[in-house]
C-alpha cells in the first residue's frame, strides 16, 4: 500500500476513518501527527495558516509515515487540486460547492480523460505510489478522492445531483457553516437540530449513491458519535486545540489541577 492510494483503500476496507486536521503552516506538525494512530491527516488550505509551498513541503513527511494525505483547497481553486494531487495528494476536499456547476468544474480538476480535464504531471505521485506512468494514469481515476463539501441550504437541497456527479468520490460535511445556513445566520451550532437531521440525510443520500461521507468534528466525543452513525472519514478537531487541550492537561496536572 502506498500513500497515494492508500485512502482508497482505507473508503473500500468499510473501517471509518480518523483523519488529523492541521492549518498551522509548520510541515512538522501534521508529520509528528501522521506518526500517531490517525488513519489519515488533511492541511487546511482554506481556513487555516497553510499555504501551497508549505503543503509540498509537509506531503513527503506524511508520506514517510505511510500515511494519505487530504487538502482542503480554498473556495473555487481547483487548477490547485490537481497540483495536489501531481505532488502526491491522495484527495481534496473543495468548499463551498453550491451548485452542479460548481462539482463538475471540481470533479473535472480531479480526473484524466476521458473522465475529465486533468493534465499530465505527476511526477512527485509517480514516485510515491510506486507505480509505472502508464499504471498509474490507468489507476489515477479511482483512487484520487475528490469530496465536494456540502455546507449551504444551496448544497444540500442538490446533494443527490452532486453525489451523481461523475468524478465526485463523496461529499463533505461542514457542520458549523451549514449550521449557520440553516438558522439563516442567527448563530453557529453544530449539532443544532437541523444539522442533526441534515447529517443523517447526507449519510443516507451518499450509501444510496455508493460514495463516501465525511464529516468535521470538534471533539473526540462528537467523532466517535459521527463515527457511529456512519460516517466514512471523520476529520477530528485541529492541531491548534490539540495543542491547547494537551497544554491545559499537562498545566493542571503540574498545578495539582
Amino acid at each position: 500500500m502506498s500513500p497515494v492510494t492508500a485512502l482508497r483503500e482505507g473508503l473500500d476496507s468499510g473501517k471509518p476513518l480518523l483523519s488529523a486536521w492541521c492549518g498551522i503552516p509548520e510541515p512538522a506538525i501534521p508529520a509528528l501527527l501522521a506518526k500517531e494512530d490517525f488513519d489519515l491527516v488533511t492541511l487546511d488550505m482554506q481556513h487555516g495558516a497553510v499555504d501551497f509551498a508549505q503543503t509540498l513541503r509537509a506531503l513527503p513527511l506524511i508520506a514517510a509515515t505511510g500515511k494519505p494525505m487530504l487538502a482542503r483547497i480554498p473556495v473555487g481553486d481547483f487548477a490547485t487540486a490537481s497540483r495536489l494531487l501531481d505532488a502526491g495528494a491522495c484527495g481534496v476536499i473543495a468548499p463551498m460547492i453550491n451548485t452542479l456547476d460548481d462539482a463538475q468544474r471540481f470533479a473535472r480538476a480531479m480526473k484524466f480523460p476521458p473522465k475529465g480535464e486533468r493534465s499530465w504531471g505527476p511526477h512527485a505521485a509517480l514516485a510515491l505510489s510506486g507505480l509505472a506512468p502508464d499504471a498509474y494514469f490507468a489507476q489515477a481515476n479511482a483512487f484520487s478522492i475528490a469530496l465536494a463539501m456540502v455546507e449551504t441550504r444551496e448544497s444540500l437541497a442538490i446533494i443527490d445531483e452532486i453525489l451523481a456527479t461523475s468524478g465526485i468520490d463523496g461529499v463533505f460535511i461542514g457542520p458549523a457553516d451549514l449550521s449557520i445556513a440553516l438558522s439563516d445566520g442567527r448563530g453557529v451550532d453544530a449539532q443544532s437540530r437541523e444539522v442533526e437531521t441534515a447529517l443523517d440525510h447526507a449519510v443516507a443520500r451518499a450509501r444510496e449513491a455508493g460514495k463516501a461521507a465525511a464529516v468535521y468534528a470538534a471533539t473526540p466525543e462528537r467523532a466517535a458519535a459521527l463515527m457511529q452513525r456512519g460516517f466514512d472519514i471523520v476529520a477530528l478537531g485541529s492541531d491548534v486545540n490539540l495543542l491547547r487541550a494537551g497544554a491545559q492537561a499537562w498545566i493542571g496536572t503540574a498545578r495539582g489541577g
